[in-house]
């Protein structure tokens, strides 16, 4: 029993990704919204970023800080 929680340990080391090899994503030091826009949250995709502000509202940027796309959140039913 205890070999095989050695051998389960050892798996499960051996089988997790390397995380240190990998870069992170950059951030962009600043984020330039439109005025009374508050932010929400943030998230980052490969080319993009999105803000989410408090009027219910995504701001999708591209990674120069140029506003691609705004997409207004409506409730759901």
């Amino acid at each position: 029993m205890i070999i095989g929680f050695v051998v389960l340990i050892g798996f499960l080391i051996t089988r997790f990704p390397d995380t240190t090899a990998s870069q992170p994503l950059p951030l962009p030091d600043q984020i330039t919204l439109p005025d009374g826009s508050h932010p929400v949250a943030f998230t980052r995709g490969p080319d993009w970023y999105a803000v989410v502000t408090q009027d219910d509202e995504i701001l999708i940027y591209g990674l120069d800080g140029e506003l691609r796309q705004r997409i207004a959140v409506t409730p759901g039913p």
